[in-house]
């Protein structure tokens, strides 16, 4: 039986403050991609992480999505 897709999204950018997650300014936020799971999900979040070890503000982050998902969002009988 096939995995199910787990979706994983890679987002990064500046940070305000290092001890925050709160990104400088949302318009550079770099949307890397969305993953069908966590392991391709962490091979382009280690690549970019790596790529920007030089600027301590630059982060990048894993987002599990697939937990986020709400199923009943397409539905308009609420």
């Amino acid at each position: 039986m096939p995995h199910s897709q787990l979706l994983h999204l890679v987002i990064g950018g500046e940070l305000k403050d290092v001890a925050s997650i709160e990104f400088r300014d949302l318009e550079k936020v770099d949307l890397v991609g969305a993953y069908p799971n966590y392991e391709e999900a962490h091979k382009a979040w280690k690549a970019k992480a790596q790529s920007t070890v030089d600027n301590a503000h630059m982060r990048y982050f894993i987002i599990h999505a697939h937990r986020l998902l709400d199923p009943e969002t397409d539905d308009h009988h609420h």
